[in-house]
């Protein structure tokens, strides 16, 4: 190792990028990391902090709604300032980056400014200079992808959505995922006359389909307005904003489009190809349980590898890759079985484990417990809101396989629910936890009925 610059260079300092960088570090080992956009990568800048500072933001719509039931008099009507929200938002994002900026050099590893490029299989080239290093990890995450159809340049991508210069009273979003559902929901809830276009049948492609159903009825019910089985043909600049065009014929005028058809991985530029660094068939970096590529020297891990794309999930990546490079013990292949996810649209959809058709598909006989009711809450605030709950049961070993939660701090409920989940309790166990009430939560372990078999 004495014959190279660094133990360790670090190509992306996004959260999985840096996890690796200071803990690698913590084991003696010389660290550098370079990054050639902003620290803390996709989760931190024009991801989940600030969309969810943004989903806070939203939610007062209904706050304003539902206090009146509760007995308070809003004098005038609430009006929104997006320039506060937005420029709240920068000076946030730069306070989390200077603290991970500091968590760097507090661990003793250099930070390099700019865009690495693997020039062999120990070595990199940055700014005009050559640095080698034992290993070289790959973690530069994902970008937004945007179809090409006639006016695609006229869109915004979900990197750019969140730094608008005015709020679009207009707004149409593209796509099925995570990103298309949060952000029509968020600028619903801002106030914007808000349109979801996607070309499946049902959003939220992989989730459960009673969850999915159910948030597609409850965001309807909150005003966005869906269009499925259509796509964008095309968009033109007319007088006072955008005119998009459908495959279904259908015309809207909005004042911007959100295209949030998915990210690829950033892997362009960082000459892999010219190393014969082996792809998966999606473009994903292809790893073995070592985080190493075919070309041992150079790892990877976090969304440039095809794995869940989340944060969490490339954070545990990047503590296993270091135990097993540079910790006194081998550890075993990180588990990826029930991993806790969260949506934030409104109402937010929390989940762990299997959905009811997977397990069927895996176990011979499945019991459903499914709550669908009117939370506490709404009974004074006057909304119809409702929420959903739902128990998938492996009928032979009385298993919790699946937990889902659709409604309010459904992220929330389901991280707790999901260390009963990944600890294998069962419903018997369940059934014996004394609830908590009166809380929405309580309903998990109070479902008693089987709704089907």
């Amino acid at each position: 190792m004495a014959n190279y610059d660094y133990d360790l260079f670090v190509i992306g300092a996004g959260s999985g990028g840096v996890r690796a960088a200071r803990t690698a570090a913590a084991t003696g080992a010389r660290v550098a990391v370079a990054e050639d956009r902003y620290l803390g990568g996709t989760c931190v800048n024009v991801g989940c902090v600030p969309k969810k500072l943004y989903s806070y933001a939203a939610h007062f719509h209904d706050a304003f709604e539902d206090s009146r039931g509760f007995g308070w008099t809003i004098p005038q009507a609430p009006a929104f300032d997006w320039a506060t929200l937005r420029d709240n938002k920068v000076e946030e994002i730069k306070r989390l980056n200077g603290i991970y900026g500091r968590l760097l050099e507090g661990a003793g590893v250099r930070l390099i400014n700019g865009r690495a490029k693997l020039v062999d299989a120990n070595a990199v080239e940055i700014n005009g200079e050559r640095i080698t290093a034992e290993k070289i990890l790959v973690a530069v995450g994902g970008w937004p992808w945007t179809p090409q159809f006639e006016g695609s340049e006229l869109t915004v991508n979900s990197n750019q959505v969140f730094d608008l210069d005015s709020f679009p009273r207009r707004f149409l979003v593209l796509g099925g995922g995570y990103i298309a559902v949060e952000f029509a929901s968020i600028f619903n809830g801002l106030g914007a006359d808000t349109h979801l276009i996607y070309r499946g049948g049902l959003f939220l492609r992989g989730f459960d389909q009673e969850v999915r159903e159910f948030t597609r009825d409850e965001m309807a019910k909150k005003g966005v307005n869906l269009h499925f089985e259509a796509n964008i043909e095309r968009i033109r600049k007319v007088e006072g904003g955008l005119e998009v065009t459908l495959t279904n014929g259908e015309r809207l005028e909005v004042d911007a489009v959100l295209v949030a058809t998915g990210r690829r991985p950033h892997l362009e530029g960082l000459g892999l190809e010219a190393l014969g660094v082996e792809l998966n068939t999606d473009g994903t970096l292809k790893v073995n349980e070592r985080y190493e590529s075919s070309v041992p020297s150079i790892l990877g891990l976090g969304d440039v590898t095809g794995g869940p794309e989340l944060t969490p999930v490339a954070l545990a990546e990047a503590m296993h890759m270091v135990q097993h490079h540079y910790g006194d013990k081998t550890p075993g292949p990180l588990d990826y079985q029930d991993i806790a996810t969260a949506v934030f649209c409104h109402p937010n959809v929390g989940t762990v484990g299997l959905t009811e058709e997977e397990a069927r598909e895996r176990f011979e006989t499945v019991r459903i417990y499914s709550a669908d009711f009117r939370p506490m809450k709404h009974t004074l605030s006057g909304s119809d809101e409702r929420c959903l709950m739902k128990l998938v049961v492996d009928d032979a070993s009385d298993r919790v396989v699946g937990a889902h939660m659709v409604g309010d701090e459904a992220g929330e409920t389901i991280q707790g629910i999901a260390i009963a989940v990944r600890a294998g309790l069962t419903k018997t166990d369940f059934d014996a936890t004394v609830g908590i009430h009166p809380t929405a939560a309580e309903e998990f372990v109070t479902m008693r009925s089987v709704t089907r078999r």
